[in-house]
């Protein structure tokens, strides 16, 4: 699959695969900030997205800067559609006990592209039965 990437900012880099086989795309930051402890922004990556009209972009959380830092996408996974041309920005939020600078051109999240099945909504009297019924938020237990 291509994907059409406009760069609207001229320093913004291009998302791409760290590795090979990797299922997220790097994307960076085109400014610098500071997140201070519990603090939250909107931090632009300069780019925008063409995504075919049957997918959508997951924005992701860096492992390193959750495990590191304390430092996450807010909205994980955050949605890109596929009909929006506006650029992407990332909702980094700081739950770490140090303030933390993003630097212009950091990694600050991933972008993963996935399929989007449409479903059609009916209206039924009933759902069918299942062992589990309506059990949920913890209804296994806690081991």
């Amino acid at each position: 699959m291509k994907l059409p990437v406009l760069r609207i900012d001229p320093s913004a880099k291009m998302p791409s695969y760290a590795h090979p086989g990797d299922a997220g795309m790097d994307v960076h930051s085109v400014e610098t900030l500071v997140l201070p402890p519990g603090g939250r922004a909107c931090v632009r990556t300069g780019l925008a997205f063409q995504l075919p009209p049957d997918a959508e972009a997951q924005v992701r959380p860096r492992s390193g800067l959750a495990l590191k830092h304390g430092v996450t996408v807010l909205n994980a996974p955050g949605t890109i559609d596929a009909g929006y041309r506006g650029e992407v920005c990332v909702i980094l939020a700081n739950f770490g006990d140090e303030p933390f600078t993003v630097e212009k051109g950091m990694r600050i999240a991933q972008v993963v592209v996935a399929p989007v099945a449409r479903a059609e909504v009916v209206e039924v009297e009933a759902l069918d039965a299942t062992e589990r019924g309506a059990g949920g938020f913890g209804s296994t237990g806690l081991s």
